[in-house]
């Protein structure tokens, strides 16, 4: 059985969904399709992932956590979990390449399909594709949309942030 749970945070509405034994299995970003709430009572484990998962979620997006410790299972085909293994290795405020991962796995060629593997990652932030980019340096292709790849880069120190973030009247 899969259970979902809503987060709200800064971004948007999330949704959060883990297993009867409390293993996260997606996670849902704010303009992404989502499945019904859970209602009523989640088995102990569920219980207690869905909360340490909202819990560090909360954290990272106040910039108090860098790192999760919370067990997962993406669902995807082997190389897909080659790719987001590669993704995982990431650190914290650092950004790669479609390109330079595909290098890594030996691929010629192969940015396009680290792309859609990228895109197919079921628990973004804490399997962080927002912090691959484009070899040019641009923001490309996010599931949240590049606002919010670009809002969580900006997070992590990785983006400079917009001038209209830093100064609110700039606009004006």
């Amino acid at each position: 059985m899969l259970y979902r749970s809503q987060l709200e945070t800064r971004y948007g509405i999330m949704q959060v969904a883990v297993n009867d034994a409390g293993v996260l299995l997606e996670i849902c970003l704010p303009n992404r399709g989502r499945g019904a709430v859970t209602e009523g009572v989640f088995p102990n484990a569920a219980h207690v992932t869905t909360r340490d998962a909202h819990a560090q979620l909360g954290e990272y997006f106040f910039g108090k956590r860098r790192v999760f410790d919370l067990q997962i299972e993406p669902r995807g085909s082997e190389f897909e979990k080659t790719v987001w293994e590669k993704l995982r290795a990431i650190p914290y405020g650092a950004t790669t390449s479609y390109g330079a991962i595909a290098a890594e796995l030996g691929l010629v060629n192969g940015a396009r399909a680290v792309g859609r593997a990228n895109g197919a990652n079921p628990i973004p932030i804490i399997i962080p594709c927002h912090r691959v980019i484009g070899g040019d340096g641009q923001l490309t292709g996010f599931g949240g949309g590049l606002p919010l790849k670009s809002a969580l880069l900006e997070l992590e120190g990785a983006l400079q942030p917009a001038m209209w973030t830093l100064y609110p009247d700039f606009n004006a």
